[in-house]
């Protein structure tokens, strides 16, 4: 479910003119879902797809937890690009099929 949540979420950034850069970039601190570029800003997205809501709704589940994690994952991004660069945590929850994306989720 998690990987055809992925194809959904690329989809959709794609038809918002975002270009992937990475899917599934890994680091020692943790994996970030997809990152993509837009208006300047280099966007560390995590996806949640959720068939249910018996355990909430998908964007509920990114914990502070995975929120520390996305920022550790960006900062180790920079680091091997070895220069500093605009970036946002994005967010984008399916559930039932439907995509919803919040833009600037964490900081």
């Amino acid at each position: 479910m998690g990987r055809q949540g992925e194809d959904l979420a690329c989809k959709y950034l794609k038809k918002h003119k975002y270009k992937i850069i990475e899917r599934n970039y890994t680091t020692p601190f943790g994996e970030a879902d997809i990152v993509a570029f837009k208006d300047g800003y280099t966007c560390f997205i995590e996806v949640k797809t959720r068939e249910t809501d018996a355990f909430g709704l998908p964007a509920e589940a990114v914990t502070r937890e995975k929120q520390r994690k996305y920022r550790m994952i960006a900062g180790y991004y920079c680091t091997m690009l070895r220069r500093e660069i605009p970036v946002r945590f994005d967010v984008v929850s399916i559930y039932e099929g439907q995509v919803e994306y919040f833009e600037n989720a964490f900081i």
